[in-house]
């Protein structure tokens, strides 16, 4: 394999990655990913930049902010591509944060139901806003608005 074939162009990257070129020169302003340029100012990815994409939409999917990926991919040595054993470590780390986040969406979805969603407070039952109207003790009108 040459040289030339081992670097992907940026359409290249976005068929197999299955990420819009857009959003691929999005994570590069980020720095997310990296590419060179040739003489003629194209974009030329190493192909370990498809597992550095994979990870960094694994990470988003299962709702990891982007700065948060941006950290953890600062922290490998030489701006290397995540291995197995980096995604571990990553998961565990990030794992209190995601049961954390799984369990504000399950008292959400179970408590949704109680609230019209409109944040008036006009509700005295309101269990999202204004459970057991506490809001109602501090004061006429729109307590979270004023």
């Amino acid at each position: 394999m040459t040289a030339a074939t081992a670097e992907l162009t940026v359409g290249e990257v976005s068929r197999r990655s299955g990420v819009a070129v857009s959003a691929l020169h999005f994570y590069e302003r980020e720095g997310l990913i990296a590419s060179r340029r040739t003489s003629g100012n194209q974009r030329r990815f190493r192909r370990e930049v498809l597992r550095r994409i994979a990870f960094i939409r694994i990470a988003q999917r299962v709702g990891v902010p982007l700065a948060q990926v941006r950290e953890a991919l600062d922290e490998l040595p030489d701006s290397r591509t995540p291995t197995r054993a980096d995604w571990e470590a990553l998961s565990r780390a990030w794992r209190a944060e995601l049961d954390d986040r799984i369990h504000r969406l399950q008292q959400l979805r179970d408590d949704f139901s109680g609230c019209i969603g409109c944040g008036c407070l006009s509700l005295d039952r309101c269990t999202m806003f204004n459970p057991g109207d506490r809001l109602g003790e501090e004061g006429p009108g729109p307590r979270r608005l004023a």
